[in-house]
């Protein structure tokens, strides 16, 4: 078991010596690291706690979102209703009282009216309702009321939409680990760390993405587009999910239909293959549009691009009229649920008021931060005196596999990204704390072995033996329980949970892997006594 052959002494060399060098940057000054080669400028993240940065709280209306679905419902009603092959005529329509009502002109249409729109109707969840009643009155007059089933899956869905967008756009600032979260069921709390100005952040929440529909150039030459360059009236894009390798595609420059005139995008499935399919809607100017742009173009392949960069390149394979169209693909359920999300999210689906904003400073995290650095040394000094007095060669193995394994945190730390909150240092400094019982466990147990009189070498391989595993089993849970902290908490319980993870990975591996390699170099040597 202390048999190390030489390829296990430099796997295990080289793990502990490259998660070290990881760590230098984290203590260097930005001008130091600037100079460093790419690959060594990755540092360890301060979250808003320590750093500082932008606090908002955004709440929606659920009154404006109740007011665009009947909006919305108008537009599909309308659209459907005017179908050239089979048109009916109605009335002004009215919106008043939170419903919608028309009067259908010839009465005789008002059962053929029903049911073209009650096709327009969605399930609410899982509730077993629709999210829109349908019914007539007076003989002719068709009212489309909104369910409260309705209202509510639209709001639940329209706050996971805006929460996509928000994330989305923090992340194109280059922000690392923003904090975005659900506050209830109509409110999102944005922390964004090293961010100081919030009215910055609220502008950038303020925008609106471009989504936009363009005919891909078929004509363009791949080898072209690899030295960048397009054909005449076309122009080049990031393609990052394209099935044919190439990272980039060529689409024409005008614009078949913009995202300002799709309705919705949903997740549904093919009635003839039950395959997973993305189901989107326009209004009635993009019905039409889409509709002579697909005429136009059977058979060849079009682009959806948000903010520039394009989502999917589906082929036409017959006219889409209507207004309404099925994007299929070798999709997943998840996958397809994603490009609608991505679809969806080219714009807020509601309006988001700024109900709190605050900035946090840096001062107080980082008074913060020296104390949990001095809490650490402090720490750290008392468990190095006391392993060296109770264990004399073995506690200095523990104390430099303790060295070690503070590093390595911090290397692993920085190689991920990960960011390093007030409960994180918490997190780091009984990580240290705890570094060492793996030590004082294998220790004990040796001593236990030495006083039953076994020789030196069956005393120390028994001793790791019986040690690691409950090192293993003990570590094991605290791994099961940080998963389930980072899997349910949020902000700050999230960076505790990292860390506490990094910190058991770390202290298993130089506790009972590096200090078992000292320990077999030391038998080497063939001791004539062991003094623990």
């Amino acid at each position: 078991m202390l048999d190390f052959p030489r390829w296990k002494i430099w796997l295990v060399t080289l793990t502990t010596v490259i998660g070290c060098l990881f760590a230098v940057p984290s203590f260097l000054p930005d001008r130091v690291v600037a100079q460093l080669p790419g690959f060594m400028q990755a540092r360890v993240n301060l979250g808003l706690d320590l750093s500082g940065g932008s606090h908002i709280l955004l709440e929606a209306s659920t009154q404006d979102v109740a007011a665009q679905r009947i909006q919305n419902m108008e537009e599909m009603i309308r659209t459907e209703l005017r179908r050239s092959d089979a048109r009916i005529a109605i009335g002004e329509m009215s919106t008043r009282n939170n419903q919608l009502s028309f009067m259908v002109r010839n009465a005789s249409q008002v059962d053929a009216a029903v049911e073209r729109i009650r096709p327009l109707t969605q399930g609410a969840g899982l509730t077993g309702q629709r999210d829109f009643n349908v019914e007539v009155r007076d003989g002719n007059t068709i009212v489309v009321t909104p369910t409260e089933a309705g209202v509510a899956n639209a709001i639940e869905s329209a706050m996971q939409v805006a929460t996509e967008v928000i994330r989305k756009r923090i992340d194109e600032m280059g922000t690392r680990e923003p904090t975005i979260i659900r506050q209830g069921s109509n409110r999102i709390v944005v922390q964004v760390p090293g961010l100081q100005d919030p009215a910055a952040l609220k502008d950038l929440l303020g925008q609106t993405a471009k989504l936009e529909f363009k005919l891909v150039d078929t004509t363009a030459n791949p080898a072209d587009l690899a030295r960048g360059i397009a054909p005449i009236g076309s122009e080049i894009l990031p393609y990052p999910e394209n099935p044919l390798g190439q990272p980039v595609i060529a689409v024409k420059r005008q614009v078949m239909v913009s995202g300002d005139e799709l309705i919705d995008a949903q997740q549904a499935y093919d009635p003839q293959t039950n395959a997973p399919v993305v189901s989107i809607r326009f209004n009635g100017s993009g019905a039409n549009k889409f509709a002579r742009a697909t005429q136009q173009n059977v058979n060849k392949p079009f682009a959806m691009i948000l903010d520039g960069s394009v989502l999917s390149a589906p082929n036409i394979n017959e006219p889409i009229l209507g207004g309404s169209a099925q994007i299929s693909g070798n999709f997943t359920v998840a996958s397809a649920n994603q490009l609608a999300i991505s679809l969806r999210s080219g714009k807020l689906p509601v309006k988001l008021t700024v109900v709190e904003e605050r900035t946090v400073g840096p001062d107080l995290g980082a008074d913060s931060i020296r104390k949990g650095v001095l809490a650490g040394v402090i720490a750290t000094v008392a468990v190095l005196v006391l392993m060296v007095a109770v264990y004399g060669r073995f506690g200095v193995y523990a104390n430099l596999a303790l060295v070690f394994n503070i590093l390595m945190i911090v290397g692993v730390m920085a190689i991920f990204n990960a960011t390093l909150t007030l409960p994180g240092i918490a997190g780091f400094v009984l990580t240290i704390g705890a570094a060492v019982d793996a030590n004082v466990l294998i220790n004990e147990r040796i001593r236990e072995e030495q006083r039953r009189g076994r020789s030196i070498i069956q005393t120390i391989e028994t001793g790791y033996k019986e040690a690691q595993r409950a090192i293993f089993d003990a570590n094991t849970t605290n791994v099961i329980a940080a998963a389930l902290m980072f899997y349910f908490g949020s902000g700050p319980i999230k960076g505790f949970a990292v860390v506490l993870t990094i910190g058991i990975v770390t202290s298993v591996f130089t506790a009972v892997t590096v200090t078992r390699m000292f320990a077999s170099f030391w038998l080497r040597s063939r001791p004539a006594t062991l003094n623990i």
